[in-house]
């Protein structure tokens, strides 16, 4: 059994503590402050105190680090080759809405390329972790990408164009597309967990558009160490958000659904800083 270096441990600390503040603000919803960034673009106090717990406890312990924050945006560090990239909760919108499904995403980069990732679900009790050429862990149980590749035997998950979001009716395209093909598509509202939940096999594929880095940066990892294969979509690298994650027999076959053609391999082995 591998186990995580110091880095991702303090980063998987980081995160149980900000799942706790979590879970305790989950059972007051309705209490939380809550403003609007878009239509249905929501942010909270919630997301506000878990990234802030967050930030301080990796502060605390990697000083200097840089950080690109969901909330807070990007912070300068003295040491310019390390950055955390922090989603303090993804799924806000099932947060909100009383749905228990969200988690906590914090991914490391240095020199420009994702090396470790931490996805936790709180209400779950789940920790995924990964680290480059470690493999990927669920705890202490290593983690694989499913193994089936015919799409008429998949299940894969995808993520629905919110009010105020262009690309719906290009969606209702590819989801047309891709459900003529597989046996199931699910939508469940975290690209995180859903990242996670292809990396533990459990979705055999994901895909989606228009993510920003702090969504997809840990699942992106998690992926990649567990077999997985991250494709980019529109010949764009997969970290500007428009990706097909699943393992290497299902993802061409995937985004050639999507796209009509087979769409070049890239990993986040191979992505460039922003």
């Amino acid at each position: 059994m591998s186990r995580p270096s110091p880095t991702v441990s303090v980063m998987m600390e980081a995160a149980r503590a900000a799942g706790r503040r979590l879970i305790r603000d989950f059972g007051e919803v309705e209490n939380l402050q809550v403003s609007r960034k878009g239509p249905a673009d929501f942010v909270s106090a919630a997301d506000q105190k878990a990234e802030e717990i967050i930030r301080k406890s990796l502060e605390k312990t990697r000083p200097g680090y840089g950080f690109l924050l969901e909330e807070g945006g990007e912070v300068k560090g003295t040491d310019k080759t390390h950055r955390f990239i922090v989603d303090p909760l993804d799924g806000t919108l099932n947060f909100l809405h009383g749905i228990p499904h969200f988690g906590i995403s914090i991914a490391l980069e240095r020199d420009g390329k994702l090396r470790a990732g931490v996805v936790f679900d709180p209400m779950r009790n789940e920790m995924f972790w990964a680290e480059e050429g470690e493999g990927c862990w669920l705890e202490n149980r290593r983690l694989r990408v499913a193994s089936r590749r015919k799409l008429n035997e998949a299940v894969v998950t995808t993520g629905i164009p919110q009010l105020g979001v262009d690309g719906f009716e290009k969606f209702t395209g590819e989801l047309a597309a891709v459900r003529n093909e597989v046996a199931a598509v699910r939508r469940f509202g975290s690209a995180a967990l859903d990242l996670a939940w292809v990396a533990a096999g459990r979705f055999d594929g994901f895909w989606e558009r228009g993510l920003s880095l702090w969504d997809i940066a840990g699942g992106f990892v998690l992926v990649q160490e567990a077999g997985g294969t991250i494709l980019g979509l529109n010949k764009k690298e997969p970290r500007l958000g428009d990706f097909v994650a699943a393992n290497p027999s299902l993802a061409p076959k995937l985004a050639e659904r999507i796209e009509g053609k087979i769409t070049k391999k890239t990993t986040h082995r191979l992505l460039r800083p922003e």
